[in-house]
């Protein structure tokens, strides 16, 4: 924890307990949790936190490059810490993210009269499945009936 407190301090972002306690459950976290995920734990520890805090903060981390804005659900975002370049897979019954760590950019070599108009900055592909609860719950379903 030393290393991300130092790390911020560094980047002249400031430091509250509420704003490390959003850090510390940031760090490694590949849940792609929600501003309300991230409030309701925080909330836990630290029962006079406001959501208006959480997602300040959230959106002070996106502007500073630390964490990435997933909008995978219209209806909510997601946040991941992981800010390398990677893709996502989603479960298209429960809406778990997963990871998919692999570069595509060769695959997706852009024709040159796009190129001619563009600059391409990065790239992102959502791949979706159905993640390995969700098929066993539709196993025991099938049992079931």
């Amino acid at each position: 924890m030393k290393k991300i407190i130092a790390k911020y301090r560094k980047r002249d972002f400031k430091l509250t307990p509420q704003r490390i306690a959003i850090l510390r459950y940031l760090d490694g976290n590949t849940s792609h949790p929600t501003a309300d995920d991230i409030f309701t734990q925080i909330k836990k520890a630290y029962p006079t936190v406001s959501f208006a805090t959480v997602y300040n903060t959230l959106l002070a981390l996106k502007e500073k490059g630390e964490i990435l804005e997933v909008t995978i659900d219209p209806e909510k975002k997601h946040y991941d810490s992981n800010v390398t370049t990677h893709h996502h897979i989603i479960c298209t019954e429960c809406n778990k993210i997963g990871d998919v760590i692999k570069d595509y950019s060769d695959a997706l070599r852009l024709p040159s009269e796009i190129l001619k108009e563009y600059k391409t900055v990065g790239n992102h592909i959502d791949f979706y499945g159905i993640c390995k609860e969700c098929q066993k719950e539709r196993r025991e379903l099938k049992i079931k009936n």
